[in-house]
């Protein structure tokens, strides 16, 4: 019989990067942290390719002096055989991210290992070997966890609050029935790790390599360790029934032989591992957090890999994670609200990278097949045409951002592509609306101030959780019908669009800003009010500027 451990504030599910991010941020807050890693570390895990949105977590957690000395290849884009040109063709990420232009292929087994050490480093309990086998809820609130040590031993860890990261296995996910299965992505990868295989030509030479074929797509990612991680993604009923005749690496290597520029950088080498098998494929967790308990990383959801998502999402959760732990047990009675914002954030970092990956299936052109026919997106698919966030943020990126470039490599549904072209348009007129309200000489005229301003249906101020430093606190969201969930902003870009009534000029509403304020803060009160309204009429949350009536 296991015997009560009273040991943590929190207690963490898994080692992982969402894991051990979350242990590590809590750690810092001043929790008592218990993580419960089922293996032993170093252990093998795919998912070698980083992004260079996962860098700024990385200094965060103090750990990126670490990752930088361990020698991993500096990824600088990808290469693709993909769309209409039957040619390889780059994108890279200095393109539309100056301030870190590159991210890393890891080594995984290094990676992770680098990252439970920097957890160890903050103060947390990290006990490998322990395999969680349930999580203890009590009046539907979770309260602890059972576990058995590598020896058999088991143990109850009574916690105020708990944090999964179980990975693909989703301890919670399953025992409360939350995961969902994305019915668009039905596929399934077999991988395995290989010695001797050439690298492309420089500069590309470190770059993760996509290429589709008539089946689905591979990928070889080049290790600083000498080997290269080569996989297949292909339909999973069809994978499944391939697996079955020829065994993983049978199968795995007859995939590969189908891809010509892959075939021919995997003329001279090896397979040095066995073959692996990943069945579960793309899902989320209808409830990504509740009384007592968040789920973070492969735990919450798992999308398509073609943009190398994963170990970014898990970060990224990990950093949500532990705030939304950290004020749940410093004020209970923000925890459900708190829990509602980390949900909306996780979708929304969810949803763009699975908009963005249907629509890449969708504009592959490459090849004529089952797997490609059944990835095409028409416009009766509503669920994707619905997407107006993801079409807004599309067209604001800069022409040649992986976001855009399967707009110039791929055949883009129409409807799709209409969308992006008004959007642009829009957003191009109204910037050359306000650039007439300047004199040639720079000076804002004085029209510009007698311009009234008409709010966007569905825009308005929400009071919410918004991201803190290690926690969440009460403030002001922009909510939007496009983004319902919001955007943080400040007190007073909050109090600009609260006084934006359809009656009164920007005039008006400096005045009514400046009352009862402080005289000597009128030039920042007129330079926010001037920088909002850009802001918001070119995004079209204002949607008019118009003389007075």
């Amino acid at each position: 019989m296991s015997q009560p451990e009273v040991a943590a504030s929190v207690v963490v599910i898994g080692g992982g990067p969402g894991g051990s991010t979350a242990a590590t941020m809590l750690a810092r807050q001043g929790h008592r942290v218990v993580l419960l890693e089922r293996d032993h570390f170093p252990r093998e895990h795919i998912g070698e390719s980083l992004l260079p949105a996962s860098i700024p977590v990385l200094e965060e957690l103090g750990a990126l002096p670490e990752v930088q000395q361990a020698g991993f290849l500096q990824k600088w884009g990808a290469t693709m055989i993909w769309g209409k040109d039957p040619s390889p063709w780059s994108w890279y990420f200095k393109e539309t991210n100056q301030r870190y232009p590159h991210s890393y292929q890891v080594f995984r087994p290094e990676f992770d290992q680098i990252l439970l050490d920097n957890s160890r480093k903050a103060g947390v309990d990290v006990r490998e070997g322990h395999r969680v086998t349930q999580v203890i809820f009590d009046d539907g609130r979770a309260v602890g966890v059972r576990c058995e040590s590598t020896s058999g031993e088991p143990t109850e860890i009574v916690a105020s609050f708990v944090v999964d990261a179980s990975g693909q296995s989703g301890l919670i996910a399953r025992q409360l029935a939350l995961r969902q299965w994305d019915p668009f992505f039905r596929n399934l990868a077999v991988y395995g790790y290989f010695t001797g295989a050439q690298r492309l030509p420089e500069p590309d030479d470190t770059n993760i390599f996509i290429e589709s074929y008539s089946q689905g797509w591979l990928w070889t990612i080049p290790l600083h360790t000498g080997v290269a991680s080569v996989g297949a993604v292909v339909d999973s009923k069809i994978g499944q029934e391939g697996i079955r005749k020829l065994g993983p690496q049978g199968f795995l290597m007859d995939q590969l032989s189908q891809g010509t520029a892959t075939a021919a950088l995997l003329r001279e080498s090896n397979l040095t591992s066995r073959a692996n098998v990943v069945r579960d494929w793309s899902y989320v967790c209808q409830q990504m957090a509740g009384p007592g308990y968040v789920l973070v990383g492969d735990a919450a959801c798992f999308v398509d890999p073609l943009f190398s998502s994963g170990v970014h999402l898990a970060l990224m959760s990990g950093v949500l994670a532990a705030a939304l732990a950290t004020s749940a047990i410093s004020d209970p009675e923000m925890e459900e609200a708190a829990g509602q914002v980390y949900q909306e954030l996780y979708f929304q970092e969810y949803n763009q990278f699975r908009e963005l990956a249907k629509l890449f299936y969708s504009s592959n052109l490459s090849s004529d097949s089952y797997f490609w026919e059944a990835r095409r997106l028409t416009g009766k698919d509503a669920a994707f045409t619905a997407r107006q966030a993801f079409i807004r943020v599309v067209a604001g990126q800069p022409p040649r951002g992986y976001e855009r470039a399967v707009l110039e490599r791929g055949e883009a549904p129409p409807e799709f592509k209409s969308s992006i072209a008004e959007v642009e348009a829009d957003r191009a007129q109204r910037q050359t609306t306000l650039n007439s309200f300047f004199t040639p000489d720079g000076i804002m005229h004085p029209v510009f101030y007698d311009a009234v301003p008409f709010l966007d249906q569905g825009v308005g101020i929400k009071r919410k959780p918004v991201l803190g430093q290690g926690r969440f606190d009460w403030g002001n969201v922009l909510t939007t019908s496009s983004q319902p969930e919001g955007t943080p902003c400040s007190t007073l870009v909050a109090e600009i669009v609260s006084l934006i009534d359809g009656r009164t000029s920007i005039s008006g509403l400096k005045a009514k800003l400046q009352e009862g304020r402080d005289q000597s803060h009128a030039d920042i009160i007129e330079r926010t009010l001037i920088t909002t309204v850009h802001i918001l009429y070119v995004d079209a949350t204002i949607s008019q500027l118009t003389p007075p009536q």
